[in-house]
């Protein structure tokens, strides 16, 4: 087998071979910890933008995926396959694919500007990054970013057996849960991104890789992207 095809097919760590007991309990915490952060997800993306209460909520969003997750079971951070095929842990490449996965959203949304639909959808959601202050902003997404990968690629990727059904499974479900929001184009890039986060669970056999590159993402939309579609102004001709 090719270095690149054993990168996506490593050897697993037997820790992560769990029985039909803890399986089971995994399933059941995932499930509750599933529709109750979906829940608080759409209810934060509808508050008003930069309020105490959005940041309130989405700081239970993220404890809840976090907590839901450690609750279910052990997680493991994973390893990729390194020269002389010795196993490390993943590092630069999923930093670099995050660099890659931004490049296409960037070019999207260089598009979407010039469609008002598309474009009053994308200043809907970056209104949460213009109105709050660049801190607390960037440290909620992060947060949510990695609690995401801790639930959606840890434990709920865990509780589905099967060598390609966690793939499908876990990114349906993440899917799903960013309906909530009410927003067809996060919709649209959960389903891009929890295809590409899912791959890389696979292909590493835990969290860090997806997380790595999930945080560089987030990190360079919330820098590049909300220049490019300015908030209007309040009423009273505030910015």
């Amino acid at each position: 087998m090719t270095r690149p095809l054993r990168a996506l097919f490593p050897r697993v760590p037997a820790a992560e071979r769990e029985t039909v007991a803890v399986r089971r309990r995994r399933r059941r915490v995932v499930a509750v910890t599933a529709v109750t952060g979906a829940g608080l997800l759409g209810v934060s993306l509808s508050t008003v933008p930069g309020s105490p209460r959005f940041y309130r909520l989405t700081t239970a969003t993220a404890t809840t995926w976090i907590a839901g997750s450690l609750l279910s079971g052990p997680l493991h951070l994973g390893r990729s396959v390194g020269h002389g095929d010795r196993l490390r842990r993943p590092v630069l490449v999923p930093a670099l694919l995050g660099v890659a996965v931004f490049v296409p959203f960037y070019g999207c949304a260089l598009v979407c500007r010039g469609i008002p639909p598309l474009n009053r959808m994308l200043t809907s959601v970056l209104a949460y990054a213009h109105r709050g202050s660049n801190g607390p902003v960037l440290a909620t997404t992060l947060l949510n970013g990695a609690a995401e990968e801790v639930f959606f690629r840890g434990a709920l990727y865990a509780a589905i057996a099967g060598p390609t059904a966690p793939i499908t499974v876990s990114t349906a479900t993440y899917v799903l849960a960013t309906t909530a929001t009410r927003n067809p184009m996060l919709v649209a890039a959960s389903a891009v991104l929890g295809t590409v986060f899912a791959v890389q669970r696979h292909a590493t056999g835990g969290i860090q890789a997806s997380m790595i590159t999930h945080l560089v993402w987030s990190t360079l939309m919330l820098r590049f992207l909300p220049p490019l579609f300015p908030p209007p102004p309040h009423p009273d001709g505030s910015p």
